[in-house]
């Protein structure tokens, strides 16, 4: 059997003095509390505080990050246990989806998901051999029965990861059962939602007249109108924020905007709820509503984020069988600077509005982002963000935008995960990466070293922890 290696200086620099100013930075922040303000954890676990079921529903089934690689090497989603949208079969056994994953964790190496699986298993569970094909079984059956004991719970792991707050993230409609089910029980200032309405602002959505509908039975406003639309969306908002939200977020296509008259939006709303609305229409709505969204985050102080850039659901056949999420989404080219034009000209200078941004098209961090959030006062730029989330997309983004942003227009790091396991692996990468860069400004003198351990507490807790308004 091979160790699992995770070396003590893993990230740092190679030259030994920079290393060892690396080093010293990252002690000092190391043991931070972990601030996750943006994420897909699933609420349930920390309502009702019940054991994990086995290894393979814990680090296979939620994490598209696992499947889309096996996927790209010709395993199916069915051999891995995904369930299909139109009752196909799929792989029931969990022992066999785990050798499975052994079999080809060989496929893992240099990318993130490797670091942080080998991390959770040699910190989290205390293996010490790397998983493989031979011991595939005792990995599944000791991981296991771990997870049935009471220190693996949910809330139990919250506080061995020394997680302070987690937030994480629901759609317009959704009932919010499991986050009232933890309200009033302490825990409710610890685990938060966020308002993602994508589900009712979408128009491209197959389900979005029936979900306009369904935004009208909750909240009791006409939705067929402009204006009672609007109106149950602020009802929403104003729910998710009495259940702990503090932020929004839109993951749209692209980042355009638009500010159009009243009477405007009421004709490309009615055309939209037609369900016979093109292309280019949807993509004005989604626009609108951006804007429209903004003015509501200028009433109520919510933060919010925009993700755009992903291509959603490329792969149509698998889409069909399967659904979102399902490691089939694809970066997109995306502009910023044309396209949020019309939103900065309505309510870029109001100071009750932050905005996060995000991208998955690296080349525009120097050339519209850094400049846009060194400018604006109501933006900040969110860190490397999907398949940029690794140790070189963490160091391109300082590199690209510090010089021109500094580093108080970035909010810190947020894991935006499922794998709720993976977590203080991935903040423990973050802080590693920004030590490392901040080593490299030391030794090159542009920083001091006070300097230095100041901003790197600032990149590890207060950035993200003032940027999402959370105490």
């Amino acid at each position: 059997m091979k160790p699992i290696l995770l070396h003590e200086d893993r990230l740092f620099p190679v030259d030994e003095k920079t290393r060892g100013i690396a080093r010293e930075l990252y002690q000092s922040v190391r043991d931070l509390p972990i601030i996750s303000p943006h994420g897909h954890t699933d609420p349930r676990w920390f309502a009702y505080d019940e054991n994990f079921g086995n290894a393979t529903e814990l680090f296979i089934l939620p994490d598209h990050y696992v499947f889309r690689m096996l996927y790209s090497q010709g395993i199916t989603l069915e051999q891995l246990g995904i369930r299909r949208w139109d009752g196909g079969e799929s792989e029931a056994d969990p022992r066999k989806i785990w050798q499975l994953f052994a079999d080809h964790y060989y496929l893992f190496p240099g990318t993130p998901s490797r670091m942080w699986l080998d991390t959770v298993f040699k910190n989290v569970f205390g293996l010490t051999d790397m998983l493989c094909s031979d011991n595939a079984m005792d990995y599944y059956e000791f991981i296991t029965k771990e997870l049935a004991k009471p220190e693996y719970k949910p809330r139990a792991l919250m506080d061995r990861f020394n997680i302070e707050l987690i937030a994480t993230t629901e759609g317009a409609l959704d009932p919010l059962t499991h986050h009232g089910a933890i309200k009033g029980t302490g825990w409710d200032k610890r685990v938060i939602t966020t308002f993602r309405p994508d589900d009712v602002v979408d128009a491209s959505r197959e389900d979005f007249v029936d979900n306009i509908a369904k935004l009208g039975d909750i909240t009791g406003e006409d939705t067929t109108s402009w204006q009672g639309y609007l109106a149950a969306l602020r009802q929403r908002r104003q729910v998710f924020r009495e259940h702990g939200a503090t932020a929004t977020d839109h993951g749209h296509p692209t980042a355009a905007t638009a500010d159009l008259s009243v009477a405007e939006c009421e004709s490309l709303f009615a055309k939209v709820l037609s369900g016979d609305s093109s292309a280019a229409e949807q993509e004005l709505f989604r626009a609108q509503m951006l804007t429209e969204l903004a003015g509501m985050s200028v009433e109520d102080g919510m933060v919010m984020q925009i993700h755009p850039g992903s291509f959603r659901n490329h792969n149509e056949s698998l889409f069909k069988k399967f659904g979102r999420d399902k490691g089939h989404d694809i970066p997109m080219q995306t502009d910023y600077v044309n396209a949020l034009k019309p939103l900065l000209n309505k309510y870029g200078n109001e100071a009750n509005l932050n905005i996060i941004l995000f991208t998955l098209d690296e080349t525009v961090y120097a050339r519209e982002l850094a400049p846009l959030a060194g400018h604006y006062p109501c933006l900040k730029l969110g860190p490397a963000w999907w398949f940029h989330d690794s140790p070189e997309g963490m160091l391109r983004f300082r590199h690209n935008v510090t010089e021109t942003a500094g580093f108080y227009n970035t909010v810190g790091f947020n894991d935006d995960t499922r794998a709720f396991l993976s977590i203080p692996a991935r903040h423990d990468v973050a802080r590693r990466i920004d030590c490392r860069f901040l080593a490299q400004l030391v030794v090159e003198h542009r920083v001091a070293d006070w300097e230095a351990a100041e901003l790197a507490q600032q990149l590890s807790y207060n950035l993200a922890k003032n940027a999402y308004k959370l105490g």
